[in-house]
């Protein structure tokens, strides 16, 4: 059956590309520069992104160019569907949702525009959901349903092991981060109406990565969910973290890990942990 509906989605979703593949959800690159060179965040490795951060180079971020929507949409119109729903993460973090609405103007098909007020697998989750619906010969409206009922309820939580790069990123001040640095202060952050802000700060790994999991499970509200456990350079704890959130959360219905977005990388920085809930 040919598909009726074409589902894109940015790469802040971070999603893994073998998955984006068997899907059929195309992916649109956002650019990331590491000194003078700029180009799609997947072609810089997280090794190469990390070393960069610790040497201070400069690293700055931007949406996809918009004649990569327009191409991206035009050539799902003429694969001959009825529609696209193109999902991106929240226009509090980036403009990549307006990018892609000025592409979506010159497009010969409809194409919804979706702000998830999201980002990461939150995203990525309501795409998967999106495209699983469209292989089974759903039409837009069905799809746009399946996608809102996704986001409307997910959660976003994220741990930071160092505070260096939200410094420099000017969430907080030096003086912030040097005093946390010396006492061990692990912030946990949140996602809130499309914009990342302060949950908690605690002392310790250990005791940071536990209150994630806690956190996580209290967002849940005893409903059946997909969890995803993101990453950026720190794979052994993410495995320990989602081996715990499979105890701490028996109506997890899908449990992923992923490798974050090197744009999500690069402000949150290397050891950062983070944990997508998502409404099935």
């Amino acid at each position: 059956m040919n598909r009726r509906v074409a589902v894109v989605t940015d790469s802040t979703a971070s999603l893994p590309p073998e998955l984006a593949r068997r899907l059929g959800i195309t992916v649109v690159q956002l650019q990331l520069q590491v000194g003078d060179t700029a180009t799609d965040e997947a072609r810089v490795p997280t090794a190469e992104l990390v070393s960069a951060m610790r040497a201070r180079e400069q690293i700055t971020t931007a949406p996809p160019p918009a004649a990569a929507f327009f191409w991206t949409y035009q050539n799902a119109a003429a694969a001959g569907v009825e529609a696209v729903v193109s999902i991106h993460l929240s226009t509090e973090l980036s403009q990549t949702c307006a990018t892609a609405r000025e592409a979506a103007g010159h497009t010969r098909v409809p194409v919804h525009v979706i702000d998830s007020r999201a980002c990461g697998m939150v995203v990525g989750f309501a795409a998967i959901a999106a495209a699983e619906a469209a292989m089974a010969g759903a039409g837009p409206r069905e799809v746009l349903d399946i996608v809102n009922h996704r986001l409307g309820n997910a959660s976003s939580l994220i741990y930071v092991d160092t505070l260096e790069f939200l410094r420099r990123g000017g969430r907080i001040s030096a003086a912030q981060a040097v005093i946390g640095s010396a006492l061990s202060i692990k912030p946990l952050l949140a996602l809130n109406e499309g914009r990342i802000e302060p949950l908690e700060r605690v002392r310790g790994t250990e005791r940071a990565i536990s209150r994630l999991a806690a956190l996580a499970a209290l967002h849940t509200s005893g409903r059946p969910v997909d969890v995803a456990v993101e990453h950026f350079a720190s794979r052994e704890r993410a495995e320990e973290l989602i081996e715990r959130l499979r105890e701490e959360i028996p109506l997890g219905h899908e449990f992923l890990l992923a490798e974050t977005s090197a744009i999500i990388g690069a402000h949150t920085g290397p050891g950062a942990l983070g944990v997508s809930i998502s409404p099935c």
